[in-house]
């Protein structure tokens, strides 16, 4: 994991052990249900997310304010789009 200090979220959704597409369709359902500003932590296996969701975050104007790595974990902060 990077040095960096970990951010506070609003929510957590834990897609362990999930594979693509099930991360970003949980993560589309997840964000759906925050308010505009509202960050969102996302704790995931899959490699593919380290592409997915950075994408996910541009297509739907949601910003990713961190992504970070632990071994073979995958941890990402979006902060939702004010609406």
């Amino acid at each position: 994991m990077s040095q960096s200090v970990e951010m506070t979220a609003d929510a957590v959704l834990d897609a362990s052990g999930l594979n693509c597409p099930e991360p970003v369709m949980m993560l589309h359902n997840k964000v759906r249900d925050l308010a505009g500003g509202a960050v969102l932590k996302v704790i995931a296996t899959d490699p593919s997310t380290q592409r997915d969701i950075p994408k996910f975050c541009v297509f739907l104007g949601h910003e990713l304010v961190d992504q970070q790595q632990d071994a073979d974990i995958y941890l990402y902060w979006i902060r939702k789009k004010s609406e």
